[in-house]
C-alpha cells in the first residue's frame, strides 16, 4: 500500500474519532428531559461508532494493501474487495460530515436533537452491518486461492453467506441511508423508488382497479416519505418475502401508458418505432465455413410451444425497407407510427451499414423493450443506425432456455431479413444490460456452434455471467443494495432456471360495484392516515437540514485520497423435423453420427415440465466429447510474499464451527444486528445453473475461443462487478478480444436511469461509444486505450484527477479466425455442461 493511501486512511479515521469524541463529550453534559433523552442517544451512537471504527481501521488498511491483486489490470482498479472498502469509507465520510454539522449547529435554537440522533443511529447501524460484511470478506480471502473472487462451491461459505443474509438487519440501508454510496444526483431517485415500492406493496393484490391502486399508493406514500424507519422496515419485509410476481408487476409499472408517455416526452423523437411479431417459421442460413452449405434455424419451442418472436424496430430516420409491405405485415397494433410531415411524401434514407441488436435487462422476469426506449432512441440518433430490440419471453412462465432460443432466432432472422430493417447487412453489434448482457454472450456462443455468421462485437453492460449462488466480495453488497437485494436476485435466477416456478396465486374475482366500494373505503382510510402523518411531520420538521449536502462537500480535506474504487408450462411442441432450437458442432464433419443420432432422439423426447426440467441436462456423449474442466483458479502458482500478505488480512472460520449445527460466523465480542423476520432464502441448487448457456463464465475454453470482441461496461458498486471482472479475465486468458470499462458511483441498471442525471447519461454514452467502436474498428489496436473520464456531480474547485470517475480499459487482442464449431456437448455428473447437441435434421441439411 502506498504511503499516500496510508496517510489518507489514517486521516479519515482520525477525523472520525475526533468528531465523535467531541460531540459525545458535549452531549454528555446535556440536561435531563426530552432533550436529554435525545442527547443520550447521540452519546450512545457516537460511542458505538468509535468502537466499530477501532475494529475496522486495521481491516480497511489490510484490504487496501492487497486488493490490487484481484484487479483485471493495473489500469482498471476494480473488484469486489475494493468496492467493499469504498462503501465503508463512504459511510465513514457521511458520519464525519453529519458529525461536523452537529458540531456547528448543536447550540442553535433550531437544532433538532432527536432528528440528528436518528440520523447518527441509522449510520451507526449501517457501519455495524458493513463491519460484518468485511468479516465475511476476510473469510472469502482465507478460503479462496490467489486471484479468485468467487468461492466456487454452493456449500460451506456460500451457504453461510445465504444464512447470514436471511437473518441480518437490512432496513437501515433502505431508510435514512438509502443509496448513500452512490452519486448524490441519483439518491433522490432511489429514495423515490423505495417510497413507491413500499406504497405499492401496501396495495398489492387488494382487488383494486388500476386507478385505485395508483391513487392508494400515492396517498400511502406520504407516511413512508416522512418516516424513514418505517420505510426501511417495510422495504426489508417486502424484499425478503414477496414472490417474483410482485417484482414483475412493480418493475413493469414503467411500461404503463402514463409513465411511458411521460418518458417519451423527454426522449429523442424517432421516425420509426414499430413493434413486430415474427411468425415461428424455420429458415436457412449459409455456413461461414462453406457458404454453399446451409443450416436450418428452427423457431423457439421450449416450454410454451411454438409462438411468434416479438421485437421492436427503432430508427431515427426512415430507411429503405422499413415501410415495405412485408415489414408492415409483421407490425403489432401496439407499435408506434412512422412520423410523417403533413402532405409530404416521407424521405427514405439509404440503408445503414450498421445494426444494433438489443436484449433488454430485467432479471429474465420483467420489462420489455418499451422500458428501454429512451436510451435506445438516443443510440439510434447518435449512431445513425437502426436498433432492433427483442422482447423475449419471460420467466417463470418461460424459463431457460426459452429466452435464449428466441434471442438467437431473432439474431438469425435479422441477418436473413436485413433488407426489411433498413440495414445493408454489413456490421451488427449485440448490446444488452444485465440479463441482456448474458444473452448477448450466449447468443454468440450458439452462433459459433451453429456455424453461422458471428456478430461483429458485443457490448454488455453489467452482465450476469454466473447464475449460481457462489459467494464473492461484490455479491456481499446485495445486503445493502436497494435495487438488487440478494433475496430478489435469487428469486429471479430460480425462476429463470425453472427450479422454482412460483405459480402466482389466483385472486378471487369481485364485481365492479364491490371493487368501487373497496377502492372508496381504502382511499378514505389512506387519505386520513396520510393527512395525519403529514400534519405531524410538518409540526416536527424544520428546514435547517432538509436538503442534505453530499459527502464531497464535506469540510474534511486531505491532500491524499484513495484512487477511485472507481398455470402449468406446456411441453415442447414437436412437428416434422426439428421444431426446437439446437446448436450443432461442425456441420461439415460428424465422426460420431450414430451416437449423435441417439442423443438427438433422446433430446426430442425431453419434457419441460417443472418436475423434470433438469432433464435438459441429462445428455451424455462419448468420453472424448467431454468439455475440459472449468476452474476459476486462474493463478496456479502464488508468490510466497503475496500469500503472506493475504494471510495477514484473511481470517479462518471461528473455532468449533464445524461441530455446531448453527456455526458462528463472527469473532467473539461482535454480532451484527438481526432482522425481526427472517428472509425466505429457498435457493434451490440445480445443475442447470452451471450450463454454459446459462452461466457463460463456466463455459470451457473451447466455447469462448472464437467469440467476437466483447466490451464490458461494469459498475464499481454493482453486486455483479465480480462477474464482469472474472469473465474478462477468462476471455483474456484464452486470447479473446475483451475490454473492461468500470464506472464509479452508479448502481446496477444505470441505463434505465439514463435520463435522471448527467452521470447516468454519460455512462450510457460510454456504452454507445463502445458500440461505435465495434462498427468503426477495422484492425483492433494492440496497445492500451485510455478513455475520457466522468466527473462527479459535485466537485471542489481544487479537485484532483482522483476526484474523477475513472473509465479505463485495456484491450487484449489477438488475430484469430472465428470458430465455426462449438461443443457437441455433454453433462458430467456435476452438470457442468449440458450443451445442445446437433440434430439429425440439421445434419442432413448439408448437401453431400
Amino acid at each position: 500500500m502506498s504511503s499516500e493511501e496510508v496517510m489518507d486512511t489514517k486521516a479519515v479515521f482520525t477525523a472520525l474519532f475526533d468528531v465523535c469524541e467531541e460531540n459525545a463529550a458535549f452531549f454528555s453534559g446535556a440536561t435531563k428531559g426530552q432533550a436529554g433523552d435525545a442527547a443520550q442517544r447521540l452519546v450512545d451512537a457516537m460511542t458505538t461508532i468509535q468502537e466499530h471504527a477501532r475494529s475496522l481501521e486495521p481491516v480497511i488498511s489490510g484490504f487496501a494493501a492487497i486488493y490490487h491483486h484481484f484487479d483485471f489490470d493495473p489500469h482498471i482498479p476494480a473488484n469486489g474487495y475494493r468496492s467493499l472498502v469504498k462503501v465503508v469509507r463512504c459511510c465513514l465520510l457521511h458520519i464525519i460530515h453529519k458529525g461536523r454539522y452537529i458540531t456547528s449547529n448543536r447550540r442553535s435554537i433550531f437544532f433538532r436533537a432527536s432528528h440528528n440522533a436518528a440520523e447518527m443511529e441509522a449510520y451507526c447501524s449501517a457501519l455495524c452491518q458493513l463491519r460484518a460484511l468485511l468479516y465475511l470478506a476476510q473469510r472469502l480471502l482465507h478460503d479462496n486461492s490467489h486471484g479468485n473472487l468467487f468461492f466456487q462451491e454452493e456449500s460451506g461459505l456460500s451457504q453461510s453467506f445465504l444464512r447470514e443474509y436471511a437473518s441480518m438487519h437490512k432496513g437501515c440501508f433502505y431508510g435514512r441511508c438509502v443509496g448513500f454510496q452512490f452519486t448524490p444526483a441519483i439518491r433522490p431517485c432511489l429514495q423515490s423508488i423505495a417510497i413507491s415500492l413500499v406504497a405499492f406493496g401496501d396495495n398489492y393484490k387488494k382487488h383494486q382497479s388500476g386507478i385505485g391502486v395508483a391513487a392508494s399508493s400515492l396517498l400511502t406514500s406520504g407516511k413512508y416519505a416522512i418516516d424513514p424507519e418505517l420505510r426501511g422496515r417495510e422495504y426489508e419485509r417486502i424484499t425478503q418475502n414477496l414472490d417474483v410476481h410482485f417484482w414483475k408487476t412493480f418493475w413493469n409499472v414503467t411500461e404503463t401508458e402514463l409513465l411511458s408517455g411521460l418518458m417519451s416526452i423527454t426522449a429523442t423523437n424517432v421516425k420509426v418505432n414499430r413493434a413486430l411479431s415474427v411468425p415461428p417459421m424455420p429458415f436457412d442460413l449459409p455456413l461461414v465455413a462453406d457458404p454453399t452449405h446451409t443450416v436450418t434455424v428452427s423457431p423457439p419451442a421450449a416450454h410454451i410451444g411454438l409462438g411468434p418472436v416479438l421485437m421492436r424496430l427503432i430508427s431515427y430516420e426512415l430507411r429503405e425497407g422499413q415501410d415495405s409491405e412485408k415489414l408492415l405485415a409483421l407490425c403489432r397494433s401496439e407499435g408506434g407510427q412512422i412520423s410523417l410531415s403533413l402532405g409530404l411524401k416521407p424521405k427514405r434514407h439509404p440503408p445503414s451499414p450498421w445494426l444494433v441488436l438489443h436484449f433488454h435487462g430485467g432479471g429474465f422476469v420483467a420489462q420489455t423493450s418499451k422500458s428501454h426506449e429512451p436510451y435506445l432512441k438516443s443510440w439510434s440518433q447518435d449512431l445513425n443506425a437502426p436498433v432492433l430490440s427483442v422482447d423475449y419471453s419471460l420467466a417463470p412462465e418461460a424459463p431457460f432456455p426459452r429466452a435464449l432460443e428466441e434471442c438467437f432466432y431473432a439474431y438469425c432472422w435479422a441477418i436473413k431479413n436485413h433488407n426489411l430493417l433498413g440495414w445493408t447487412g454489413e456490421r451488427v453489434c449485440l448490446a444488452g444490460d444485465s440479463a441482456g448482457g448474458n444473452l448477448c454472450v450466449t447468443v454468440s456462443m450458439r452462433a459459433a456452434a451453429h456455424g453461422v455468421r458471428m456478430p461483429d462485437g458485443i457490448v454488455a453492460a453489467y452482465p450476469a455471467t454466473l447464475l449460481t449462488v457462489y459467494a464473492s466480495p461484490s455479491r456481499l453488497l446485495t445486503l445493502i443494495d436497494p435495487l438488487l437485494p440478494l433475496s430478489v436476485l435469487s428469486r429471479c435466477l430460480s425462476a429463470y432456471a425453472g427450479t422454482d416456478p412460483q405459480v402466482e396465486k389466483q385472486v378471487e374475482k369481485v364485481s365492479t360495484l364491490n371493487m368501487v366500494r373497496r377502492d372508496t373505503a381504502l382511499l378514505l382510510r389512506d387519505f386520513k392516515q396520510g393527512a395525519s402523518n403529514w400534519i405531524h411531520s410538518l409540526l416536527d420538521r424544520g428546514s435547517a437540514d432538509s436538503v442534505r449536502k453530499s459527502v464531497s462537500e464535506s469540510s474534511l480535506t486531505s491532500p491524499h485520497t484513495d484512487p477511485p474504487v472507481s398455470a402449468k408450462p406446456s411441453e415442447y411442441s414437436h412437428g416434422k423435423g426439428s421444431m426446437k432450437s439446437q446448436t450443432c458442432q461442425d456441420l461439415g464433419s460428424h465422426a460420431n453420427s450414430n451416437e449423435q443420432k441417439n442423443v438427438s432422439e433422446t433430446t426430442n423426447q425431453l419434457s419441460t415440465t417443472t418436475a423434470n426440467h433438469n432433464s435438459i441436462l441429462d445428455i451424455t456423449l462419448t468420453p472424448e466429447s467431454k468439455p475440459e474442466d472449468v476452474s476459476f483458479f486462474l493463478c496456479k502458482e502464488v508468490d510466497p510474499s503475496v500469500s503472506e500478505s493475504f494471510s495477514a488480512v484473511a481470517i479462518p472460520p471461528p473455532a468449533g464451527e464445524e461441530d455446531s449445527e448453527t456455526p458462528r460466523e463472527f469473532p467473539d465480542g461482535f454480532e451484527p444486528l438481526r432482522s425481526e423476520q427472517l428472509a425466505e432464502m429457498n435457493v434451490q441448487s440445480s445443475p442447470i445453473v452451471r450450463n454454459p448457456y446459462m452461466s457463460p463464465l463456466l463455459a470451457p475454453d473451447s466455447m469462448l475461443k472464437g467469440l467476437p470482441p466483447i466490451h464490458i461496461v461494469a459498475c464499481h458498486l454493482d453486486p455483479m462487478l465480480d462477474d464482469s471482472v472474472m469473465f474478462a479475465k477468462r476471455l483474456r486468458d484464452v486470447g479473446q478480444p475483451v475490454t473492461l470499462c468500470v464506472v464509479d458511483d452508479l448502481p446496477h441498471g444505470f441505463l434505465s436511469l439514463s435520463q435522471l442525471s448527467r452521470e447516468t447519461r454519460e455512462a450510457a454514452n460510454v456504452c454507445m461509444e463502445r458500440i461505435k467502436d465495434v462498427f468503426t474498428m477495422k484492425d483492433p489496436p494492440p496497445e492500451m486505450r485510455k478513455h475520457r473520464k466522468l466527473e462527479r456531480t459535485i466537485q471542489k474547485p481544487s479537485s484532483t484527477k482522483r476526484d474523477h470517475i475513472q473509465l479505463s480499459q485495456v484491450t487484449v487482442l489477438e488475430e484469430e479466425g472465428v470458430s465455426v464449431g462449438g461443443e457437441a456437448s455433454v453433462v458430467d455428473e456435476e452438470g457442468l455442461a449440458g450443451f445442445y447437441p446437433p440434430t439429425k435434421s440439421e445434419s442432413e441439411k448439408i448437401p453431400a
